[in-house]
């Protein structure tokens, strides 16, 4: 045991770098446990991993390349990236390809898979990859040649975050979720208000938020600067992992006297149903306040909002209804379990009985990739996780983030709306 308070993060980065402590701002080499990359950000590590004269990857099992942010194919050159993964993964015997037709968007597929667990360090050349630390885990994203050193080392350097706290109590209004609760904080602080901090979430609140939810919160700590986000594990955590981790985990907690930068609290039962206007994702509105934006497209997927609870959220709104005809609904499953579960319970039939479109897992959209590029002057509402100047299309094409309930309400109002609009109880 060490003397030293520490936060949760920096017990995971000390126990990673051999250390019995660390602190914020130090430089540290640490072992990694999974590195992933997909068909944007691979290839570059590849060519990266072929200069340095690598002979092999440090562990087939924990380097994960999954082509989701183009795929399926959409042109030439996708298709050239997508090939440069498949061929690098049959050289070197790598366990954790997944192809399409087995693939999902990254951040929700490792999960789901128990390939991340507690007290994990991941990396991966995405951003989003913080989404894991609401398992416990120490994750972020970083570059393509780090990720090229680290399939070959097995190591990565960091410098230690400090830590911000940002504590949750009291219960949400119907249809609110981790989502809302993400973007009221963003709003809260900016873009940039946790820049290289650690962004630490606990509170009655989020005691009681499921884990998916949690993963949609953790997902979004980039939008605010964060090098990461985490949750502290608890009964719900065991309870996710304790079915799927493919092999043995350790869970960490902060200590009481751990050392914070800022520390944050947040009445729930005040937070509103939240959208975030264009441009950024910290200029957040109440969903309410936005019943004069028409829209032309509603896209309910992605990493941040894709998995099987979301579908079910928006389902539950979109039931019975037709989208309205100036609309276009585009929904996509994260995974294929996703969208296998969903096709099981009927939701895929209502989503299309409505007169939406459901695609197989992809990015897609979210990156302005394909499978719903939006033209000049479009407006679109999006379960996604940004809304930056041509994020989705054309740079004069707008983008508003919602909530699933939020996003399907839309849907059929042809205009940004809440879901009480459209589900009379």
């Amino acid at each position: 045991m060490t003397g030293k308070q520490m936060t949760i993060t920096e017990k995971i980065l000390a126990a990673h770098s051999g250390l019995d402590e660390v602190s914020a701002g130090e430089l540290i080499n640490a072992r990694v446990d999974l590195v992933l990359a997909n068909d944007i950000t691979a290839p570059i590590a590849i060519q990266e991993f072929k200069k340095i004269g690598a002979k092999g990857v440090f562990d087939r099992d924990r380097v994960a390349f999954i082509p989701d942010h183009f795929a399926p194919q959409k042109d030439i050159k996708a298709a050239e990236q997508c090939k440069m993964l498949r061929e690098f993964s049959r050289q070197y015997d790598l366990g954790l390809y997944f192809e399409v037709g087995r693939m999902g968007v990254e951040h929700a597929l490792l999960p789901e898979q128990g390939l991340v667990v507690p007290g994990d360090l991941v990396i991966g050349a995405d951003s989003h990859t913080c989404t894991y630390g609401a398992l416990g885990a120490f994750a972020t994203g970083v570059g393509s040649t780090d990720v090229a050193a680290a399939m070959a080392t097995g190591e990565c350097w960091f410098k230690v975050p400090e830590s911000m706290k940002f504590v949750y109590r009291g219960k949400p209004g119907r249809w609110v979720g981790g989502k809302d609760l993400i973007l009221h904080t963003i709003g809260d602080i900016g873009v940039d208000g946790a820049l290289y901090r650690a962004m630490e979430f606990e509170g009655d609140t989020i005691a009681g938020l499921p884990v998916y939810g949690r993963l949609t919160m953790c997902n979004m700590a980039i939008e605010a600067g964060g090098k990461n986000g985490i949750i502290v594990p608890d009964a719900a955590t065991r309870e996710y992992v304790g079915g799927r981790a493919r092999r043995p985990y350790k869970l960490y907690f902060s200590d009481p006297g751990a050392k914070y930068a800022e520390v944050r609290e947040y009445d729930c039962s005040k937070i509103p149903l939240t959208v975030s206007c264009p441009s950024l994702p910290s200029n957040t509105k109440p969903a309410a306040e936005l019943s004069g934006v028409q829209v032309d497209q509603v896209v309910i997927g992605s990493c941040t909002n894709g998995r099987i609870e979301d579908l079910r959220e928006a389902a539950e709104v979109i039931k019975g209804k037709k989208v309205n005809p100036n609309v276009r609904l585009i929904v996509i499953p994260a995974t294929q379990q996703i969208y296998r579960q969903a096709m099981r319970e009927g939701l895929l039939e209502t989503f299309v009985d409505a007169e939406a479109v459901v695609s197989t897992p992809t990015c897609g959209p979210c990156l302005g990739g394909h499978m719903g590029i939006l033209a000049k002057g479009e407006k679109a509402v999006a379960t996604t996780n940004r809304n930056f100047v041509g994020r989705m299309g054309h740079p004069e094409s707008e983008v508003y983030l919602s909530n699933p309930a939020v996003a399907a309400a839309s849907a059929v109002l042809g205009r940004i709306g809440v879901p009480e609009e459209v589900v009379k109880s």
